[in-house]
């Protein structure tokens, strides 16, 4: 049994098989609606109901208040229809998003490697080409854990392997098994593409990607991405880390910045002894950014992404540098896991 989902206002209607969610059957058909947790938790996906039947799942009470539920308010990431519905949801029209359907893949690992010492890449080959956008993020199941996990594709769109910079999380199984049980030759499966994280190439306005940690894995698309269309803006990457060992691919960049007049390269260390051998800047992302830009970002395109304190730092000295909330840009998604757990975001900043 199949029923039909009206989206206002765009006026489009997508099919939903029995039991599938509305949010999954608006994204499996191309239609982008405003999400984040994808477990009933944060109240992003919330849409009114104008007619029709759903049932709305395992919705949180406190996403989605009783007298909510009267109003025929539902979140789309737990509700299934129970009939054709009419829903009516704030879809922002952006000119950069391309509105990729969401689809599985299977993927065989062939390659992988230590990129740092808490950092497995891996580089994974697909039946199908996947199509995104530079910035997406994936959502892998990992065999004999409970939930998707979310991670940043690292590689541009034009190449032919899915790149995956994987963090281990102390204590984490699912980021324990890709660092210790997953070997090449093995296939894992996706699901892709996700987010609102690209660049807003239209704006035509140079642009800043700070990173820290495996954070890098979208900049390093977007960055990528931009170079191999011939992009002639300034693009300026501030890449963060503790010592040495953790900053990777720095030879990548060093080397994009010599082939590149356009594009800069900073890279920054924030745990070194003062004796140190090193020539670039100390000190954490937030600060290299401010010393870089002389605390002046006005009229540039921002993208933060990274672990929260570096993101709320680097969004405090934007603004501080006369960026505001339209221009800057940070990377979100959420699991199963840390949903419930997720700690707010700054008052000062709610996009994205």
């Amino acid at each position: 049994m199949s029923f039909q989902i009206m989206i206002e206002p765009l006026g489009q209607g997508v099919a939903a098989r029995d039991g599938q969610t509305v949010l999954d059957a608006c994204l499996r058909a191309g239609v982008w609606l405003p999400h984040a947790c994808g477990h009933g938790v944060c109240g992003t996906c919330k849409v009114q109901v104008l007619e029709g039947e759903c049932e709305h799942g395992e919705a949180s009470n406190f996403a989605l208040m009783d007298f909510e539920r009267d109003e025929g308010k539902i979140l789309a990431c737990c509700a299934t229809a129970q009939a054709d519905l009419v829903i009516e949801a704030e879809i922002d029209e952006d000119p950069d998003a391309q509105f990729l359907p969401l689809e599985d893949f299977d993927a065989e690992l062939v390659e992988a490697r230590m990129l740092t010492p808490t950092i497995r890449g891996l580089w994974l080959r697909t039946a199908k080409p996947a199509a995104f956008q530079a910035g997406q993020y994936l959502m892998l199941h990992v065999p004999g854990v409970e939930g998707e996990r979310a991670f940043s594709i690292a590689n541009a769109p034009h190449e032919d392997l899915i790149e995956l910079h994987i963090r281990r999380v102390p204590q984490g199984r699912a980021t324990g098994w890709l660092h210790d049980e997953l070997q090449v030759g093995q296939t894992l499966r996706f699901t892709a593409p996700n987010g609102r994280f690209f660049v807003r190439k239209s704006a035509r306005l140079p642009m800043i990607f700070v990173a820290g940690g495996s954070g890098l894995s979208s900049p390093k698309a977007m960055v990528l991405d931009l170079l191999n269309e011939g992009c002639e803006l300034p693009i300026t990457l501030i890449q963060g880390a503790r010592n040495r060992e953790e900053l990777y691919f720095s030879e990548v960049f060093e080397a994009l910045a010599e082939r590149h007049p356009n594009f800069s390269y900073v890279p920054v260390l924030s745990d070194l002894a003062p004796e140190a051998d090193w020539s670039g800047a100390r000190g954490y992302a937030h600060e290299a950014l401010k010393a870089h830009f002389a605390n002046d970002f006005r009229g540039h395109k921002a993208y933060l992404c990274g672990p929260p304190p570096m993101t709320e730092a680097c969004i405090a000295t934007l603004m501080q540098g006369r960026l505001f909330e339209r221009d800057i840009y940070t990377e979100k998604f959420f699991t199963a896991a840390d949903a419930a757990t997720a700690a707010p975001r700054s008052p000062l900043f709610k996009a994205l």
